[in-house]
């Protein structure tokens, strides 16, 4: 079926403010909008797909955030309201005393036909897992499965909807959603007990759920996957190897596990004796990563996947995507080696291969530079919740400011630069990309199982084990796997010789 688009825009456009909402109504294309960011003390900004604009040079005062307040419904425990029967959501920014300070009313839009690419994926009935960037339409996928599901396939179909994103906000669903039923989510650290409850009673064939994101999440989702429900939903993570490396959700693909190999076994596989090894089967027998909006990569067998990159084989994806006709076409795609006439080169790897850089003190100007002289493309986020490595220099890891703080309570690796040098940034992408060949690669897997290995002598009996010399980077995920095992780490030493010690 061809698009369409419903998104009520009338509904959110009237309850902002009269100076706000005349000139958001002159635009050409409102049909576009995006977002309307009320922020008290600054001029009131609408964003658009392209661009970008004031609507009113007048400065957003306390009467205009209680206007729009007042019209919509009771904000939550996430700071989230709705307007009933849409899909619309207004998020709020309070101050130290509670007070709202700050307003994003987001377009909710519901696209009927925009699960055509997968569509023969959900309805074998296999478990599949959404993955993408914010914004690239993951919720409204999950929105068109449930419709799918629950009308042309007429499955019984439950939606356990946290800050009713899926459904809209009110106790009558909105219509995108078809003959689904949808349970809604007091306060978001319940999530995982209606997860349960849905299962428990009312009998449902499939479960849609939003934002996986814990790890009772996860296990509730186990759960139900091993009652035989099918499971669509969604989970923080742009590629099935941010799962991977993610010990909350981990879960979801299978788990990882250390294994201690008995020297025969190594020497047959070629391995050292700990290695990394899936645990148990994967919760989503599917992995759906969501590149664009027409465009998606596919791990059809997830166990197979997760397997492959523990052993540091390619893994073979699928790409599919909608041409200009509106047709499915698809590509199966395998990482190769490509013979030139006097060497051997591996192809480029796709940007997605990179970490999401988080850049704080460091000229992202020269980073982009450097990055394109080397033929990298690093995505350098503005969000820290979306990196995978905050970045920053020596100056500004040492006075401990708050985003410092901030990336160590979330636990995201650090790389610190001794100076925003070129020569430094080019050390960093050396170091975080694996496109230079297999050599680093390698050297990269060997540090963190040499890590792996040390927490197994540790938990042994053994007082120390003292590591490789490393890069900070690495140094910082050595770490991370001595936390994750409860066990004491420290580097030590000077560059270039400094290493980490693993002891309890």
């Amino acid at each position: 079926m061809e698009k369409v688009i419903t998104d009520d825009l009338d509904a959110l456009v009237d309850i902002l403010p009269p100076h706000i909402r005349q000139p958001l109504r002159r635009q050409k294309d409102i049909k576009e909008l995006l977002e309307v960011v009320l922020d008290l003390g600054r001029p009131p900004e609408a964003r658009f797909p392209r661009r970008e604009m004031i609507l009113n040079p007048k400065e957003v005062d306390e009467e205009d955030i209680d206007y729009v307040s007042s019209r919509v419904s009771s904000f939550g425990d996430d700071n989230r309201a709705g307007i009933e029967r849409t899909l619309h959501r207004i998020s709020a920014i309070r101050n130290r005393k509670g007070r709202i300070v700050g307003l994003t009313c987001r377009v909710g839009r519901a696209v009927f036909g925009t699960i055509k690419v997968i569509e023969d994926l959900i309805q074998s009935g296999k478990s599949v897992l959404l993955l993408g960037r914010p914004g690239v339409g993951k919720t409204t996928m999950l929105r068109e499965v449930a419709r799918v599901l629950a009308d042309d396939i007429d499955k019984r179909v439950i939606i356990v909807d946290t800050s009713n994103e899926i459904a809209g906000d009110g106790d009558i669903p909105h219509p995108a959603i078809g003959h689904a039923r949808r349970m809604q989510v007091t306060t978001p650290t319940r999530q995982h007990a209606v997860m349960i409850e849905a299962v428990e009673n009312h009998m449902p064939e499939v479960i849609v759920i939003d934002e996986i994101g814990t790890e009772l999440e996860a296990q509730a989702a186990r759960t139900i996957a091993e009652r035989g429900v099918q499971l669509v939903g969604t989970a923080h993570g742009n590629i099935l190897e941010n799962l991977m490396m993610n010990p909350t959700l981990a879960d979801l693909v299978g788990g990882i596990q250390t294994v201690t190999l008995g020297d025969e076994e190594a020497k047959r596989r070629g391995t050292q004796k700990s290695i990394l090894e899936r645990m148990s089967p994967p919760t989503f027998d599917i992995v759906v990563e969501i590149q664009d909006w027409d465009k998606v990569a596919i791990h059809p067998d997830v166990g197979e996947a997760v397997d492959a990159l523990l052993r540091g084989r390619p893994i073979a994806t699928e790409t599919r995507w909608l041409d200009e006709a509106g047709k499915v076409k698809s590509k199966k795609e395998a990482p190769a080696a490509i013979v030139m006439p006097s060497r051997v080169v591996k192809p480029p790897l796709r940007s997605k291969a990179l970490p999401k850089l988080y850049l704080f003190g460091v000229n992202r100007g020269r980073m982009e530079q450097i990055a394109k002289e080397m033929h990298l493309s690093p995505e350098i986020v503005s969000n820290l919740n979306e990196a995978n490595l905050f970045v920053t220099s020596k100056g500004y890891y040492r006075r401990r400011l708050q985003k410092v703080k901030d990336a160590e309570a979330a636990n995201l690796p650090i790389h610190v630069l001794k100076s925003n040098t070129p020569a430094q940034i080019r050390q960093l992408l050396e170091t975080i990309s694996p496109a230079e060949g297999t050599g680093k690669a390698d050297r990269f897997k060997v540090a963190l199982s040499e890590a792996q290995e040390a927490v197994t002598r540790v938990k042994g009996g053994q007082e120390t084990v003292e590591l490789s010399p490393q890069s900070a980077y690495i140094r910082r995920l050595q770490h991370l796997i001595a936390e994750r095992n409860a066990l004491s780490s420290k580097s030590t030493g000077k560059d270039p010789n400094r290493r980490v010690r693993i002891y309890k």
